[in-house]
């Protein structure tokens, strides 16, 4: 059963427009609304049902991934981003993040309520051409599961899937039961089969390439 008004988290900088945009969400939707920075440490504190609604000016990769981790670790909570600028950001940050809803700089205010209101149902909110942008997307995914990736073994193709979930050099080689320099080796073969010359650009190679790698969490390797 639903909560009749569950809470929403806005995830940005405190500034006297978060402040408003915040306190006009809890007259329209009337539901708690809580401003939470971006770098804030733990959890969200709430019920059971949440919605994050991350701001993309103010979230860097590194702690939208954050938050993602944090989300998979709540029972039911679920992820919208805004201030996005147009549909080919939305495709980007969706190819590497699990998004309910996408709002973007140009959407009403009366236009955002309604999304959320529908988030707040378990429904999403994403407009029917970026839907079709996204089953492309996939699609193109799926055909290239079946062809060579770029000559990466099974174990470079988990590697590199640890590495673009945020995983370290150190918690590769826990979760694969492997020495750090055997992870190193790997790694440097595996910039080498795609060309790449740096972490963040094999980041960005896996999440293209493979899409978005589940949390950590929900890795699975045989003990």
């Amino acid at each position: 059963m639903l909560l009749e008004n569950p809470p929403i988290h806005l995830v940005t900088e405190s500034t006297p427009q978060s402040q408003l945009f915040a306190d006009y969400l809890h007259r329209q939707l009337e539901c708690a609304v809580s401003l939470l920075t971006p770098r804030m440490a733990g959890r969200p504190r709430g019920e059971s049902r949440l919605l994050i609604l991350l701001d993309i000016d103010h979230l860097d990769e590194a702690t939208l991934h954050a938050w993602q981790l944090r989300a998979a670790e709540l029972p039911d909570a679920f992820l919208a981003a805004f201030n996005l600028c147009d549909e080919a950001q939305a495709v980007e940050l969706l190819s590497s993040m699990h998004l309910h809803g996408i709002f973007y700089r140009s959407d009403s205010l009366e236009l955002i309520c309604k999304g959320l209101n529908l988030l707040r149902e378990g429904k999403p909110w994403m407009s029917r051409s970026l839907m079709a942008r996204l089953l492309e997307y996939y699609r193109q995914r799926q055909l290239n599961v079946y062809r060579p990736t770029c000559g990466l073994t099974q174990r470079e193709l988990e590697i590199i899937g640890l590495l673009g979930a945020g995983a370290s050099n150190m918690e590769i080689a826990d979760r694969l039961f492997v020495s750090e320099h055997t992870v190193k080796s790997h790694l440097y073969n595996i910039f080498r089969k795609i060309d790449v010359h740096s972490r963040g650009q094999a980041v960005n190679w896996t999440r293209r390439h493979l899409g978005a790698p589940p949390p950590l969490s929900e890795r699975r390797y045989p003990e």
